[in-house]
């Protein structure tokens, strides 16, 4: 494992509390968290992905707040929503992610953000790994999916 920083990071700080030192972000991290893991929801619903969902795990996982996990009914489609994620999250919060994997195979891509984590996978891959009976544990979070003849979002 590799020690890396980049410029993307959180700004932390440390706080003194009774019980000892605690970190702290600044702003409201947790509602910044969850608006960009819907951002990544919404790019994914604008490419039409599939089964999408939004599990806070933050209280059962050190790895990150959020996981979005995503169906794409084809390898280009797959790649396509990778992208649209990648541009509506710089264009709205200014970030890039930390890592991206699995693009050029385009069957399961991977993309870390640090606080949010998103699966995009083929249904294979997605019915295989079976991460949300994994993760099954964490938070659903709501996501309206489609939108009715009115307007109306639903889920």
């Amino acid at each position: 494992m590799s020690d890396y920083f980049q410029t993307n990071f959180p700004i932390q700080s440390l706080a003194l509390t009774e019980n000892g030192v605690k970190a702290t972000s600044a702003g409201n991290s947790d509602d910044v968290t969850r608006k960009i893991a819907l951002t990544i929801a919404d790019a994914a619903a604008d490419k039409k992905g599939g089964d999408i969902l939004v599990l806070f795990v933050a209280d059962v996982s050190y790895l990150a707040d959020y996981f979005v996990l995503i169906t794409g009914y084809s390898k280009a489609q797959v790649r396509a929503i990778a992208e649209a994620i990648e541009e509506k999250v710089q264009s709205q919060w200014h970030r890039r992610p930390l890592r991206v994997e699995g693009k050029s195979e385009g069957s399961w891509v991977l993309q870390d953000y640090g606080e949010v984590i998103i699966h995009t996978m083929m249904p294979k891959e997605r019915e295989f790994y079976n991460l949300e009976a994994f993760w099954g544990h964490g938070t659903r979070i709501e996501f309206p999916t489609s939108v009715d003849s009115e307007g109306k979002a639903t889920t």
